[in-house]
């Protein structure tokens, strides 16, 4: 991944470049104090896939600076600014950043964006990538194709791909939930309105993990694990949507994918919640476990189609 960083403060410059750098994330192309010679031109010269700049730089707005690139752009921004107006936050989001880190910056959240946002851009360039080929082929040649990019391995990519956009790829219940659509679609063969129950899907998870000869005690005991985790990253993928709906209710991930993977109710409940900024002992909020596994494996046989 290249880099460009933009921001007044060259201690902020120096730390974000040795994080990037040290970390093998990436490589810092280039830095500047000032947004005003930041232009699309210079990004595409320099071949930059995220954009890091600072909000408050001399000269020109970071707003519109956002708002002139976003259009031809075709990389992330990553804002990191020490304003924490929920207006302006939100009109960042609104013109398509991609994150919104308030400073001081916390290393190991910059870390765990930074890597998540390297990990949609390669996601979406294989999703790219596979698709302009299958353009390229006629119906005849497709048979082909499959022999190299098994359905097995489209579904796995466009799977990792909505994790990536639902804030929960890489996180502990996302390797369950691409075993499970793997799993759905090699051996339970579903169809839209014959969605199997979940103990089968589980089922058919924990066994091919440890094998079908495995002691029921086991198998008992790695669904039960398998399931806490799933609902866990579910849920961690609810409160990622209810805080982008928070900050923005026309965000285009919130808009894309709260009402196909959650009931609406549920999300609003997480998103009073949210706004109350209390943790409750037990949250009221129910999670729809059946619901999001169909949906994750209806759009992932779509992403590539």
């Amino acid at each position: 991944m290249n880099f460009f960083i933009a921001d007044n403060n060259e201690s902020v410059v120096s730390m974000l470049t040795d994080i990037i750098e040290d970390y093998d994330i990436g490589k810092v192309i280039n830095t500047s104090r000032s947004l005003e010679y930041i232009t699309y031109e210079a990004l595409l010269i320099k071949k930059i896939d995220i954009l890091i700049m600072d909000l408050l730089t001399p000269a020109q707005s970071g707003l519109e600076t956002i708002k002139s690139l976003k259009n031809p752009f075709k990389g992330k921004i990553i804002v990191i600014s020490q304003i924490s107006d929920k207006e302006v936050i939100g009109k960042a989001y609104s013109l398509g950043i991609e994150y919104y880190i308030i400073k001081p910056i916390n290393k190991l959240e910059f870390i765990n964006i930074i890597e998540k946002v390297s990990n949609n851009i390669r996601l979406q360039k294989s999703i790219n990538d596979i698709k302009n080929i299958l353009s390229l082929m006629d119906a005849d040649k497709k048979v082909k194709k499959t022999e190299s990019f098994s359905e097995e391995d489209n579904i796995m990519l466009s799977g990792e791909f909505i994790l990536t956009e639902l804030g929960i790829l890489g996180e502990n219940g996302s390797k369950d939930l691409l075993d499970i659509l793997i799993c759905i679609h090699n051996e339970l063969n579903p169809t839209l309105n014959d969605f199997p129950p979940l103990k089968n899907i589980f089922l058919k998870l924990a066994e091919k993990k440890l094998s079908k000869s495995a002691p029921q005690v086991e198998i008992k005991k790695e669904i039960k694990a398998s399931e806490q985790r799933v609902r866990r990253a579910i849920a961690q993928s609810m409160t990622h949507l209810a805080s982008l709906g928070l900050i923005d209710y026309s965000n285009q991930k919130f808009e894309e994918y709260s009402s196909k993977f959650f009931d609406f109710s549920e999300i609003r409940k997480k998103m009073l919640e949210l706004e109350d900024a209390v943790i409750p002992t037990k949250s009221h909020v129910r999670v729809n476990m059946r619901k999001f596994i169909k949906v994750l494996y209806m759009e992932s046989l779509k992403k590539y189609n």
